[in-house]
C-alpha cells in the first residue's frame, strides 16, 4: 500500500515537472529571442558584467529544450552548447546564484565543452519571468578557479534584473496600449501565433466588445476629457477580465473596443457576451461622474491553428461591427457579412486605381425637366464605374464606401474635372446646360473645397453659373458653420446650391434659413408612392409650399408616371427628374436629343 502511494507521488511529481518545463519553454519561445541577431542593448550588459566582476568571459544565455544558446557574449566564440552539459541548466532550477568554483573538479561538468575550452570558474544568476519561468542566465566565467567575492552575488542578481527589464521592455514596445497599459492587437497576433504552435486544435472563443458607441465616446471625451476615457477603459477591462477568468485574456485594440480570447471556454460566445454586458451594465465613475457604458459584443468561435491571426482579428472585427447594427447589441461572425466587407475593401483598393487609369470611370447625365414646359433645365452628373474584371459596379455600392474615406476628395475632383470638360464641349457645340455635381459631407469639410471648384471652372473656361453643387442634409449636421462658409463663397461666385434628398435627413430649420441654398430636391422616396399615398401627397405639397415661401426652387426626384408628373406640376413644383422623362444617358445622347421635349419622347 505504501509503495503504491510512493509510486503515485513520484508519478504526480514527474507530471508536474513535465508541465512546468512545457510552460517554461512556451514562455521562452513566446518572447521570440532564440536565434535572433546580436543586440547592443544586451551586449552592454555582458560587457558591464565582465568589468564589474573582473571576468574575461560573460554571457546572456537562454536554455532551450536541448541546448543553451547565447544571446550575448564577451570573450567566447561558442554560439551554443548541449543543455545537459551547461551549468546554466542547473542555475535556472534554483532561486539564486549558482556557482561552480572549478568545472574540472565537478563531476557534472567534467568533459563539458566549457571545461574542454579551458573554463574553470562559473557563476550565473537565473533570468525569471514575472510568472516564475526560468529563461536562462547571465553568467561570468574565468579560466582560473575561484569564488565570488563579497558583494558580487548582489551585483550579478542586479544585472539579471536589468536583463529581464530589457526583455520586458523589448516585448512591450508596440504591443502595449499606451493609454491603459494593456496588451494591444499586435500582442494578440503574437499570442494567437503562440497558441497555434503550442496548443493547436484548441477551441477558442473570441469576443469584440465596444464599451461606448462612437457618438457617446466623442461626447464623453469632450465633456470629461481624455483622462476620463482612460479611467473608464481601465475599469471596463478589469470587469471584462473578471468575466473571462484565468483562461481568458483581454486586449485593448481601439479607443473603446477590446478583444477577448478565451481558450476552452465553458460558456458559449453568446453566454459570455451576456455576462460581459451585465458586468458593464453598472456605471463607471470618471472624475466623480457616473458614465453608463452601452456595450455591444461580437463573437467568433474558431480552432487555434486553423485560422491566421490576422484573419481571426478581421472576422472578429466584422462581428463587432455587425453587433453595432443589431438591435440586441450582439452578433456572431457571419461569413456572408464578411464577404461583403471583403468585397468593399477590394473595391476601395481598386477604385484608387480606377481614378488613375483611363476608361474605368465615366459620367452619365440625367436631365432635369421644367415641369411646365417639358424642356430640359439642366442635367445631373452621375458617376459610373466599369470594373475591368467585375463589370459595371452600382454607384449605390461603391459611392457610399468611397465617401467614408480620403478617396472622397479625389472622387469629387475627378467628377468636377470631367463635368467641366463636358460643359465646355457642349458649349462649343452650341448646347448650354447647367450641370449639377454631388458633393459629400467630407468634401464640405475641406477648407479649400470652394476654392478648388472655382479654380476648376476657371481652368475649363466655363462660367460658374453653369455649375450647381448638390449635398445632403447630413452634410450640414457635421459642421454647419464651415458648410455655410463654403457654400456662401460658391453662391457669391455664381454657382447654384441644392439640398439633395430633402426630407430624409434631420436638417435644423434654423440652419436651413441661413444656408445660401437656391434649390430643394425632394427625395424620390416621397415621390414614387405619391399617386397612392395620401400621407406622401400631404408631405410633398407641404415641402413645395414651404420651399417656395423660403424662396427656393423645388425639384422632385424619382418621377416614374404621368400621374405623378401631373400632380407635381399642379402643386407648383418647378422641375423634376425620373425615368418617366429620361434615364441617365451618355453625353452623346444628350447632344442628339438637344431641343427635344423629354416628356414627349420618354
Amino acid at each position: 500500500m505504501i509503495s503504491k502511494l510512493i509510486k503515485g507521488l513520484i508519478v504526480e511529481h514527474l507530471v508536474q515537472v513535465v508541465a512546468n518545463e512545457e510552460a517554461r519553454l512556451n514562455a521562452l519561445r513566446d518572447l521570440q529571442l532564440l536565434d535572433t541577431p546580436p543586440s547592443e542593448s544586451y551586449d552592454r550588459l555582458t560587457r558591464l558584467a565582465s568589468r564589474l566582476l573582473a571576468a574575461p568571459v560573460s554571457t546572456i544565455s537562454l536554455t532551450d529544450g536541448d541546448r543553451q544558446w547565447f544571446k550575448s557574449k564577451v570573450g567566447v566564440d561558442l554560439e551554443e552548447i548541449p543543455r545537459e552539459q551547461a551549468p546554466c541548466s542547473y542555475a535556472i532550477e534554483g532561486g539564486g546564484i549558482f556557482v561552480v568554483p572549478d568545472l574540472t573538479a565537478d563531476p557534472r561538468f567534467i568533459g563539458s565543452p566549457l571545461a574542454e575550452a579551458g573554463i574553470r570558474f562559473y557563476a550565473g544568476a537565473p533570468l525569471f519571468t514575472r510568472q516564475g519561468h526560468g529563461l536562462g542566465t547571465i553568467c561570468v566565467v574565468d579560466s582560473e578557479p575561484r569564488n565570488l567575492r563579497e558583494g558580487e552575488e548582489e551585483v550579478l542578481l542586479d544585472l539579471a534584473g536589468m536583463v529581464m527589464s530589457q526583455i520586458e521592455l523589448q516585448n512591450m514596445v508596440g504591443r502595449i496600449d499606451a493609454v491603459t497599459g494593456h496588451a494591444n492587437q499586435f500582442q494578440m497576433f503574437e499570442d494567437l501565433e503562440a497558441m497555434a504552435r503550442t496548443r493547436a486544435d484548441t477551441p477558442v472563443t473570441a469576443l469584440a466588445v465596444d464599451v461606448l458607441s462612437a457618438t457617446r465616446t466623442t461626447y464623453t471625451t469632450r465633456v470629461l476629457g481624455s483622462e476620463c476615457m482612460a479611467d473608464l477603459m481601465k475599469t471596463a477591462i478589469r470587469r471584462m477580465q473578471d468575466c473571462a477568468g484565468n483562461r481568458g485574456k483581454v486586449y485593448h485594440v481601439d479607443q473603446t473596443r477590446c478583444a477577448i480570447l478565451i481558450e476552452d471556454g465553458l460558456l458559449g460566445g453568446y453566454e459570455m457576451a451576456d455576462r460581459i454586458a451585465e458586468a458593464l451594465g453598472k456605471p463607471i465613475l470618471c472624475s466623480g461622474v457616473p458614465v453608463h457604458p452601452d456595450p455591444v459584443v461580437g463573437t467568433y468561435d474558431f480552432v487555434a491553428g486553423e485560422v491566421s491571426p490576422r484573419d481571426v482579428f478581421r472576422r472578429l472585427s466584422n462581428a463587432g461591427d455587425d453587433a453595432q447594427q443589431a438591435i440586441s447589441g450582439k452578433a456572431r461572425y457571419n461569413p456572408a457579412s464578411d464577404q461583403r466587407n471583403s468585397r468593399g475593401f477590394a473595391l476601395l483598393n481598386d477604385f484608387a486605381r480606377a481614378l488613375e487609369e483611363p476608361g474605368q470611370l465615366s459620367l452619365a447625365y440625367q436631365p432635369r425637366i421644367d415641369l411646365l414646359t417639358g424642356d430640359r433645365a439642366g442635367v445631373e452628373a452621375l458617376l459610373r464605374w466599369t470594373h475591368p474584371e467585375l463589370g459595371s459596379i452600382s454607384p449605390g455600392e461603391f459611392v457610399p464606401l468611397v465617401e467614408q474615406t480620403a478617396l472622397a476628395r479625389s472622387m469629387t475632383e475627378w467628377v468636377i474635372a470631367e463635368a467641366v470638360k463636358q460643359s465646355r464641349t457642349w458649349q462649343a457645340a452650341g448646347l448650354v446646360l447647367p450641370i449639377s455635381i454631388n458633393a459629400s459631407a467630407l468634401n464640405l469639410d475641406e477648407a479649400d473645397f470652394a476654392a478648388r471648384l472655382l479654380a476648376a471652372a476657371a481652368a475649363g473656361r466655363i462660367e460658374p453659373r453653369h455649375l450647381e453643387i448638390e449635398f445632403t442634409e447630413s452634410a450640414v449636421a457635421r459642421d454647419p458653420d464651415r458648410v455655410i462658409e463654403q457654400l456662401t463663397a460658391l453662391r457669391d461666385a455664381g454657382i447654384g446650391i441644392a439640398i439633395d434628398d430633402f426630407g430624409t435627413g434631420y436638417c435644423n430649420l434654423a440652419y436651413l434659413q441661413k444656408l445660401p441654398v437656391s434649390v430643394l430636391k425632394i427625395d424620390q422616396s416621397f415621390v414614387r408612392s405619391l399617386v397612392t399615398s395620401a400621407k406622401d401627397q400631404m408631405l410633398v405639397r407641404t415641402m413645395i409650399a414651404m420651399g417656395h415661401d423660403l424662396g427656393y426652387g423645388i425639384v422632385a426626384e424619382g418621377i416614374e408616371t404621368r400621374e405623378a408628373y401631373d400632380m407635381l406640376t399642379g402643386w407648383g413644383c418647378n422641375e423634376g427628374q425620373g425615368y418617366f422623362m429620361s434615364r441617365p444617358v451618355s453625353p452623346r445622347q444628350i447632344m442628339e436629343t438637344a431641343g427635344h421635349r423629354s416628356v414627349l419622347t420618354a
